[in-house]
């Protein structure tokens, strides 16, 4: 593509150099340049692409698009006020703006985004869609499948990924949308038709440092990225339940569709939950939807309702809503149940945040769960005021409390579990010595820093009608401790810690 073309995407502050030139790549990383590449430099939050400059000019880049000058006699250099937002205009245009192709439904906010994206993307694959999935699982779409190494790729790798769905006939994609994704303008220059809002709750202060900054990030999909869509028709879809749900239904120009859970556009009634799943009607502008869902809770039902809304809103017909909630048996590390023939109860979740935890256990002793065992920690290098809070809530909800680690990342493992300490402490918990000690298993707690002894102790000692809860890292696969990461899979403990039992 000639690069006259696509620097007409830009704002331009300087420009030096001949721009008659072909372009046949877009790059972030210096290491990945060429002669025929264009070279973006990202300022990211550990290191600046400014730095490498000269790397990748060594390697026989010629085109940088930077915030800073970069002048050299054979190159050429576009300076732009954000590189950031000249990297989604770049790549939407080198790709051919494959959202223009595509049904492209977001899900943003704290808690819900994962399964509400997974309860769509059956329920569009019921209705005969060829349905692409990005999430913070995994991006996957026909028979092709790649862990997803964050919620909402860059620019350039989000554009290249949708222009492979479209070109291999997909048709409609559920993506989540991250705060970070959105500050960061990772989704700029896509064209959504439908934008789900779920909730907001405490979570990544210690990027966005306030929730106000949080909520206007989560804000953008709402009133900048969705309004500026080339779709004939877009709709806004938001839980009116939540307290920033009514603001945001406010200041989007969209057409909304508002779900409650005894309000709006889609609501339920005739609700039935236990352990076994949700039963309930919705209540919807194509009639009433009886569903039945193996999901439990009451934030299960919330993501429901919100795919229900957006595939209401892509006119799919009720049978294929029906199909898809049933078909939905489980999402990794979401509320996922470990089956087994001991008798054990056992869940893995994705819960690391005081109101996800929160909603967890609530929804567990909602459904029948006398005495729960938690095994959790929280990880490093990220919001450290949330760790007493959530020790705090998983004793108000738990007779027994195994704190252990999440990814302590570069900090120490012991004095993030000691903070957590704090919380479980206000609440009257007494510490026990050692795992072994707990024999008066109520209004106890103890520490067990090996995350793989914690689950093997947890499970063990959980008798009939006992819960086991391990929350914290869900569908990961890995342990970071310090800069490495070691394969650690909750579910695979799980079960292994199931063959040592009686």
């Amino acid at each position: 593509m000639k690069l006259k073309h696509l620097l007409q995407t830009l704002e331009i502050t300087e420009q030096h150099g001949t721009v008659d030139r072909e372009i046949k790549a877009l790059s972030l990383h210096s290491g990945q340049t060429g002669p025929d590449a264009l070279f973006v430099a990202i300022r990211g939050t550990r290191s600046d692409g400014h730095a490498y400059l000269e790397d990748a000019y060594r390697n026989g880049t010629r085109v940088f698009i930077t915030e800073e000058s970069f002048i050299k006699p054979d190159a050429v250099n576009v300076v732009v006020p954000d590189t950031r937002q000249a990297l989604a205009a770049l790549a939407a245009e080198f790709y051919r703006h494959p959202s223009r192709e595509l049904r492209l439904i977001g899900i943003t906010g704290t808690n819900g985004k994962t399964t509400t994206a997974f309860i769509l993307e059956s329920i569009l694959r019921r209705a005969g869609l060829q349905v692409g999935l990005i999430s913070t699982i995994a991006y996957r779409f026909s028979t092709r499948y790649r862990p997803a190494d964050r919620t909402t790729p860059d620019a350039l790798g989000l554009q290249q990924t949708l222009r492979e769905m479209a070109d291999n006939g997909i048709n409609c994609v559920v993506m989540e949308v991250s705060s970070h994704g959105l500050d960061q303008h990772r989704v700029a220059g896509c064209h959504f038709d439908a934008a789900v809002y779920t909730n907001l709750t405490p979570e990544h202060l210690d990027y966005h440092k306030t929730m106000e900054n949080y909520f206007q990030s989560k804000k953008r999909l709402f009133t900048d990225v969705l309004p500026s869509s080339k779709k004939k028709k877009t709709a806004a879809v938001v839980n009116m339940d939540d307290e920033r749900g009514s603001e945001l239904s406010r200041q989007t120009p969209c057409r909304t569709l508002e779900f409650g859970f005894d309000r709006g556009d889609i609501h339920a009634r005739d609700i039935d939950m236990s352990l076994d799943g949700i039963t309930a009607t919705l209540v919807t502008p194509a009639g009433d939807i009886h569903i039945q869902s193996p999901l439990i809770g009451t934030f299960n039902l919330y993501n429901i309702m919100g795919a229900v809304a957006a595939a209401l809103f892509l006119e799919i017909p009720v049978p294929a809503i029906r199909e898809g909630i049933a078909a939905t048996r489980s999402v990794p590390g979401r509320m996922e149940r470990i089956d087994n023939t001991k008798n054990k109860i056992i869940f893995v979740d994705y819960a690391h945040t005081g109101d996800a935890v929160k909603n967890v256990l609530q929804t567990l002793k909602a459904a029948g769960a006398e005495n729960i065992i938690i095994i959790f920690g929280c990880g490093g290098d990220r919001d450290r005021e949330k760790r007493p809070v959530m020790g705090g809530i998983a004793a108000s909800y738990c007779g027994t409390v195994i704190l252990t680690t999440d990814n302590p990342r570069s900090e120490d493992p012991m004095q993030i579990i000691h903070e957590i300490e704090v919380g479980v402490l206000a609440q009257g918990f007494t510490k026990a010595a050692s795992v072994a000690d707990m024999r008066n298993r109520q209004n106890m707690y103890c520490v067990c820093s090996d995350r793989k002894a914690a689950i093997q102790a947890g499970i063990q000692m959980a008798q009939a009608d006992d819960v086991v809860l391990i929350a914290g890292k869900g569908h990961e696969t890995y342990q970071e401790t310090g800069t490495e990461k070691h394969h650690f899979d909750d579910r695979e403990e799980a079960r292994q810690a199931l063959q040592l039992c009686a």
